[in-house]
């Protein structure tokens, strides 16, 4: 067995550099944070690291082990995409596991430049695109709202209305009565800041005896 060096140093590179995008996942209360990012950089860098090894030993196409890694990284990546409350979650932490795994393999493949880079890009669309989101007020999403009131035709046109007034597109809705209420599903896309406001209003409606969201 003969130990190299330079491999010892692709790993603590991919150590250090899914660290770093980790910290930051970890920082956002992330279901994927330090330490499985660190665990996704380091498998893939010694995956690759041996796909080239094993490949140049047998004859092998080196890259056949590698290219399984993104199979691989698929599975995991699908895993943690979840649909809450009507919501689609998950696929930012999804696209971070898909990064990093490629920074680990960059870093195992001695593309140390190329992993380096790839991590500061992934930081400054971690970070500070988050944070121009909320300053333009552009970020948006989708949610489901469950209304309960009183039977009433003209309150099931208001509710409709309050969505379209606050540009929120409403792609389906669906009614249920219940003795002499009625539940109102509303499912609606559009900027976060617009559902803010919705919910206020509805909070503060009197005649709204439940409300989900």
């Amino acid at each position: 067995m003969i130990f190299y060096l330079e491999d010892f140093v692709k790993i603590i590179l991919a150590l250090v550099l899914g660290g770093v995008i980790g910290a930051e996942r970890e920082r956002q209360k992330k279901a994927v944070g330090l330490r499985t990012l660190i665990l996704i950089a380091v498998g893939s860098a010694l995956f690759t690291i041996l796909s080239i090894r094993i490949g140049n030993s047998v004859g092998l196409e080196p890259t056949r082990i590698a290219a399984n890694i993104v199979s691989g990284i698929g599975f995991l990546g699908a895993g943690v995409i979840l649909e809450e409350r009507g919501r689609v979650v998950g696929l930012t932490t999804a696209a971070t596991i898909w990064l990093v795994a490629a920074v680990g393999m960059a870093a195992g493949a001695s593309e140390y430049y190329l992993a380096v880079g790839t991590t500061v890009i992934a930081m400054i669309v971690l970070m500070l695109f988050t944070r121009l989101e909320e300053y333009l007020e552009i970020k948006s999403e989708g949610r489901v709202y469950e209304i309960t009131t009183k039977t009433s035709w003209n309150k099931y046109k208001e509710l409709k209305s309050l969505f379209k007034d606050n540009k929120l597109s409403i792609d389906s809705i669906k009614q249920l009565k219940k003795d002499d209420n009625m539940v109102c599903t509303f499912d609606v896309y559009g900027p976060i800041k617009n559902h803010d406001k919705v919910v206020k209003k509805l909070l503060d409606d009197k005649e709204i005896t439940d409300l989900w969201f």
